[in-house]
C-alpha cells in the first residue's frame, strides 16, 4: 500500500491536488470497486459518498452498463464521427433530444465537462456571429460560478482558487450574483441581472448558470423561480441561456435534467421514460443549450454533450465552411462511452426516478438529528440526491482533516471549504442511509474535538 502511494506521489500529478500535501495526506490505493463500495490494496473498504467525483450513478462494477460496454466493444470500440456515423451515437442524440420534448434537438459531443462548456461558449458567439451580429461576444456567469479549467472554461468560472494563478490569461467575463436559498436574495440577483442585460444585452451572447446548485461554490441551493425568472430576462433581452447540467443532470436533483423543475410537475412528466417522445408545449422554456457528462456515462467513460435548439443549429447552415462549426477532437462520439449513456438512459426509462426520490427521503430522515445534535452543523439542506451542510468556525484546513479522519469510518468524502456534502450512488436502502449519517456524525465529532 505504502509502496504504490509512492509510486503515484513520484509519477503522477494528481488533479485539484497541491502535491506538496500528499505526504500529509497520501492518494487511497483503491484496488477494486463493488456497489458503492471500493476497496484498497489492503482490503479496507469505503463508501464512495461523493460518487468518485459524481460521476458514479449506480455503484461500481455495475453489470448493465458493463455488458453494455462489452457488447459495442465486440462489434466497433471507436470510428470517426466526422464523415461517418454509428447507431449508439445517433440513438444517444434521439434521445436526449426526446427528454426535451425536441426543444434542444441537436447533440455536439465532447470529452468532459469543460470541453461541453467550451463548445457551448464557442457556439452561442458564433452563432450570433453568423447571424449577422458579431458584436455579441461578452459571457455572463454568476458569482461562485464553476464551469471547469481550461481557458475558456475557466473565464466563467468565478472559484478563486481555481482562476486566480491563470486570471491573466482570461476573457473578462461579466459576473453576476447568484441566488443563494440561505440568503434569500433571488429578487436580489435577478434585478442585477436585469439591470447587466438592459445595460449590455447588445454584447453580451450568453449567460451560463449551474441549474439549482452551484456545485464547487459548497452546494449553494436556490428555486426553480430564479431560473423562470432568468429564462425570462434572456428572451427579453435577446441573449442565450446555457444550463450547465455536468454535476447535476442525470437525476441528481430529483428530475432527469435540472431544467426540468423550471418547468414544473405536469410538463416535466412529458418527458420522462416512453412519453418522452411527445412534442413540448414548453419548448420556449428550455434553455438554448443543456450540457451533460460526469453521471451520463454511469462513471464508465468520458463522454460530454452539447444540446442545442433548432434557431443555434440553423445558424451554422451553410455550403461555406467558414460558418461551420469545426470543433473536434479524436474520440469525438466514441461509441463504447455512448453505449454506456444509452445504459444509463435504459435505467432512467424503467423507474430510475422514482427510487431516486425514495432514496432521497431515506436520506432526509437519516440526516434530519444532525443538526440537532451538533449546533456547529448550520444551514443542513437537500436537493434530491444532493445533501450538504456547513461547519460554523471550521477549524484550518477542516476539508483535508476531515477527509482523512472519514477514511477511518470507513468513508471516501471530500468536503468543499466548510461544506460537508454527500452525492452517494444511487443504491441508498435504509442501511446505506443509516451508516452515512453514522459515519459524518462520527467523523465530524473527531474533527471537531
Amino acid at each position: 500500500m505504502a509502496s504504490l502511494q509512492d509510486r503515484s506521489r513520484a509519477a503522477v500529478w494528481h488533479p485539484c491536488t497541491q502535491m506538496a500535501r500528499l505526504a500529509d495526506v497520501p492518494p487511497l490505493p483503491i484496488a477494486r470497486g463493488e456497489g458503492p463500495w471500493l476497496f484498497d490494496t489492503e482490503g479496507h473498504r469505503y463508501f464512495d459518498a461523493n460518487s468518485s467525483w459524481w460521476v458514479n450513478l449506480f455503484g461500481h462494477s455495475d453489470r448493465a452498463l458493463h455488458d453494455a460496454i462489452k457488447a459495442q466493444l465486440d462489434t466497433l470500440p471507436h470510428v470517426m464521427l466526422a464523415g461517418c456515423t454509428h447507431e449508439p451515437a445517433v440513438r444517444l442524440a434521439e434521445r436526449l433530444s426526446a427528454r426535451t420534448g425536441g426543444a434542444l434537438g441537436h447533440a455536439c459531443f465532447g470529452s468532459d465537462g469543460a470541453s461541453a462548456v467550451e463548445i457551448a461558449l464557442k457556439q452561442s458567439f458564433h452563432s450570433w456571429k453568423n447571424r449577422g451580429q458579431p458584436e455579441k461576444r461578452e459571457f455572463v456567469c454568476l458569482r461562485h460560478s464553476y464551469h471547469g479549467e481550461t481557458l475558456g472554461a475557466l473565464s466563467v468560472t468565478d472559484v478563486q482558487v481555481f482562476r486566480d494563478a491563470y486570471d491573466p490569461l482570461l476573457m473578462r467575463a461579466h459576473i453576476v450574483a447568484s441566488p443563494d436559498a440561505r440568503l434569500g436574495n433571488e429578487a436580489e440577483a435577478l434585478a442585477a441581472m436585469r439591470a447587466l442585460l438592459a445595460e449590455r444585452h447588445a454584447q453580451i451572447a450568453c449567460v451560463i448558470v449551474e441549474p439549482l446548485v452551484q456545485g464547487a461554490a459548497g452546494m449553494v441551493m436556490y428555486s426553480p423561480d430564479y431560473l423562470r425568472g432568468l429564462r425570462a430576462l434572456t428572451r427579453e433581452f435577446g441573449v442565450h441561456l446555457i444550463a450547465d447540467e455536468i454535476a447535476v443532470g442525470c437525476g441528481r436533483t430529483g428530475t432527469f435534467f435540472a431544467w426540468e423543475q423550471v418547468l414544473g410537475e405536469a410538463e416535466a412528466h412529458r418527458h420522462r421514460g416512453p412519453e418522452a417522445q411527445r412534442p413540448s408545449a414548453d419548448a420556449g422554456h428550455w434553455p438554448d443549450f443543456i450540457l451533460l457528462s460526469k453521471g451520463i456515462t454511469g462513471g464508465t467513460m468520458a463522454l460530454s454533450l452539447v444540446l442545442t435548439t433548432d434557431a443555434v443549429f440553423n445558424a451554422f447552415w451553410s455550403d461555406d465552411v467558414s460558418r461551420g462549426f469545426l470543433h473536434s477532437h479524436s474520440y469525438t462520439g466514441n461509441p463504447l462511452a455512448c453505449a454506456a449513456a444509452n445504459a444509463v438512459l435504459d435505467r432512467f426509462d424503467a423507474g430510475q426516478l422514482d427510487a431516486n426520490r425514495a432514496q432521497a427521503e431515506r436520506l432526509a430522515r437519516a440526516f434530519a438529528p444532525l443538526a440537532a445534535s451538533s449546533p456547529r452543523v448550520t444551514h443542513l439542506r437537500q436537493r434530491g440526491m444532493i445533501l450538504a451542510f456547513d461547519v460554523a468556525d471550521a477549524p484550518p484546513r477542516f476539508a483535508e482533516a476531515f477527509h482523512l479522519a472519514a477514511r477511518a469510518h470507513e468513508l471516501l468524502i471530500r468536503p468543499i471549504g466548510h461544506t460537508v456534502y454527500l452525492m452517494p450512488p444511487y443504491l441508498i436502502d435504509d442501511a446505506a442511509a443509516a451508516f452515512l449519517a453514522d459515519a459524518v456524525s462520527k467523523t465530524l465529532n473527531d474533527v471537531l474535538a
